[in-house]
């Protein structure tokens, strides 16, 4: 029986074959868009926006955690302090985007002949843990402790914490507006809408961010209200209330962040567009008779691996097939640059059969 032939990609230099997606240069892949549609920002101006968005949120966060412990030291507030606190950690998370969006950027070497674009998928699953932690469990811990304590601020103390509040708000709304314009950005680019791009976006520290300020956003409108209430009826029971609101809030989107941070680290597939699109293309070439098994994963938000297995038309030599698969291999390239690990596993099902049906039964049939 003939043996599979492997056609490996070109390697243009030695050693393991390094990947080209995970370099920063033009050349890198500009997503799923249809062919003469590659018009859009590439990989590595997409780092360049995507670090200025996570500096924006950072100075956010530094700003808010400024705000938060002058406002506990004047009013004596012990829950102000608290939350200063809880800023700093959610500036420690965005050092970790910021961590992510460079480290995954290095180039492939001997010991991670894929590269490190995965990188980003860890770093990112830090950030939602950092978000549960900090965010989710101190907030419903707060919450708790308000309602056991009955403690209630002065009138000073409140005008103080819903200035500071106010100042959040500002500074996180500032941080979201920028993190939607660049998910706008990268919607118009794929030709999706922006929804489709929250869902689908392969950026997670751009994800992070976004739901970090919406969150951030709504957990100060929520705050501003509990002690608003608590001001006027004198019931802490509000502000408790708010508190641990906010924080099943940031659970569950830490939850979500978690999610897919864990997908991605596992191996997630490529876009099932991508995944139908590619295996047309194989199946229209005249050297290719079927696909049986096509597999894709996800490398980074910029590259992606193929692995292909393809059954050959029968009346082809080992040169032609050769030279096919170069042309085929540079076809999907051009088309897709995220796929920059492609793997096409050639054999010829035709005489497969044939040698399977010329063999000599087992012994004694």
């Amino acid at each position: 029986m003939s043996q599979p032939e492997r056609v490996q990609p070109e390697r243009t230099r030695s050693g393991p074959t390094q990947s080209e997606g995970n370099r920063s240069g033009p050349t890198q892949s500009e997503g799923n868009r249809p062919e003469g549609n590659r018009s859009g920002p590439t990989p590595a101006e997409r780092d360049t926006e995507t670090r200025f968005t996570v500096w924006v949120a950072l100075a956010a966060n530094l700003v808010i955690c400024v705000a938060k412990g002058i406002g506990g030291i004047v009013a004596a507030s012990p829950a102000l302090l608290s939350e200063a606190a809880h800023s700093v950690a959610d500036s420690l998370n965005e050092v970790f985007l910021l961590a992510s969006v460079k480290r995954s950027r290095r180039p492939a070497d001997r010991r991670h002949p894929f590269g490190y674009g995965k990188e980003r998928f860890f770093w990112s699953l830090l950030a939602a843990v950092g978000i549960f932690v900090t965010g989710g469990c101190f907030s419903v811990f707060q919450g708790i402790e308000a309602f056991r304590s009955g403690a209630s601020e002065s009138h000073d103390g409140y005008l103080i914490g819903l200035a500071v509040l106010f100042v959040a708000l500002l500074a996180e709304g500032a941080s979201l507006v920028r993190a939607v314009r660049q998910v706008r950005g990268a919607a118009a680019a794929a030709g999706r809408s922006t929804a489709e791009e929250i869902r689908e976006g392969r950026d997670p520290a751009l994800r992070t961010v976004l739901a970090e300020d919406s969150t951030a956003c709504a957990g100060v409108l929520l705050a501003m209200a509990g002690m608003a209430l608590h001001m006027v009826t004198g019931q802490v029971a509000y502000e408790a209330a708010a508190s641990i609101l906010i924080g099943v809030l940031l659970v569950y989107v830490a939850y979500v962040l978690g999610k897919g941070a864990r997908a991605q680290l596992i191996g997630e597939a490529a876009d099932p567009a991508l995944q139908r699109e590619v295996k047309e293309l194989l199946g229209r070439q005249p050297e290719i008779d079927s696909v049986p098994s096509l597999l894709t994963m996800r490398l980074g938000p910029d590259s992606a691996l193929l692995a292909a297995s393809v059954d050959l038309t029968a009346g082809y030599d080992s040169e032609t097939v050769e030279d096919a698969m170069v042309r085929i291999r540079g076809e999907l390239k051009a088309r897709w640059p995220e796929l920059d690990q492609v793997f096409l596993d050639v054999t010829d099902a035709a005489a497969a059969r044939r040698a399977a049906a010329h063999s000599p039964g087992p012994a004694g049939s």
